[in-house]
């Protein structure tokens, strides 16, 4: 394991981030996902309009890395097509198991250092993990 740091201060400044995108009760699509090796968990609502994400809200009960990731995600979900998402959460499975190179997503370089730590990988995955389910592409 390296020693790179994990919890800098990129990461805790996204996790106090997520507080832009609130989950409301007008959202249609919905999901939830939860982290087996951590138990962080993330409620997820998104509106889709032709195939594009056109609002999203999140609510998160996950460490740093899981929030972070959440708001790295939700920073450039809209306008994302559900093609797209369920791309990136592939890439994102990948890149995480050391197959692939860092995923082609706005903002995801702030939680590369997660790869390092196997425990947070669940995290990481909550908000691809529950807006794949929520848009029906699994």
């Amino acid at each position: 394991m390296s020693a790179t740091v994990l919890y800098t201060p990129d990461v805790l400044a996204l996790a106090i981030d997520l507080a832009r995108h609130p989950l409301t009760d007008d959202l249609p699509l919905r999901s939830e996902a939860r982290s087996k090796s951590c138990g962080s968990t993330i409620m997820l609502g998104l509106a889709v309009e032709a195939g594009t994400v056109t609002r999203i809200g999140l609510r998160s009960q996950a460490c740093a890395i899981g929030q972070a990731s959440a708001a790295i995600f939700a920073s450039a979900a809209l306008g994302a097509t559900i093609d797209r998402i369920a791309q990136t959460r592939n890439a994102v499975a990948a890149w995480l198991t050391g197959d692939a190179s860092l995923p082609q997503w706005p903002g995801f370089a702030t939680v590369a250092a997660a790869r390092d730590y196997p425990a947070r990988h669940g995290a990481v995955m909550l908000p691809w993990d529950a807006a794949v389910r929520a848009l029906g592409a699994e």
